[in-house]
């Protein structure tokens, strides 16, 4: 069954606008009691789509390996995200979705290396990765939204 980008593209919108909505200070804060940042779940978002979709596809990632390593999981802040990483990751919000359905599209995606996800739903192919992705985006819009109370 073909993904459902346009809940993709929703999602992003929703986290865009948090993009759009607070100062890079704002973004950078971690409230007592999280252990994260707006950014560091937006950054995160579009790591592990790019992890989910397309290195468990054997396919090339669009996000930089460094990029990978500051938001992957298990990881946290370690310093405050610039203006410079700002804007690419607001850019790698909407390019990474539209790249991914123009790639299902034109059939990119044939291998998979299965996935155990923390939730015990097991990944076994780039279509479950994409809608498993939308389940892992929507956790952290939810955190997002707890986030930006104490900001």
């Amino acid at each position: 069954m073909k993904p459902n980008f346009e809940l993709s593209r929703t999602q992003r919108k929703i986290v865009g606008s948090f993009l759009e909505n607070y100062s890079l200070e704002q973004l950078n804060v971690i409230p007592t009691g999280f252990t994260n940042n707006l950014f560091w779940n937006i950054a995160h978002i579009v790591v592990t789509q790019q992890l989910l979709v397309y290195k468990l596809s054997g396919l090339p990632m669009i996000v930089s390996d460094e990029l990978v390593e500051k938001y992957k999981k298990g990881t946290s802040v370690t310093a405050p995200a610039t203006a410079e990483e700002l804007a690419e990751v607001k850019r790698l919000l909407t390019e990474t979705i539209a790249q991914t359905e123009k790639d299902y599209a034109n059939g990119l995606f044939k291998n998979y290396s299965d996935y155990p996800t923390s939730t015990g739903y097991v990944i076994t192919s780039a279509e479950d990765a994409i809608d498993f992705n939308s389940f892992h985006e929507g956790l952290h819009i939810g955190v997002m939204m707890s986030i930006r109370k104490f900001v």
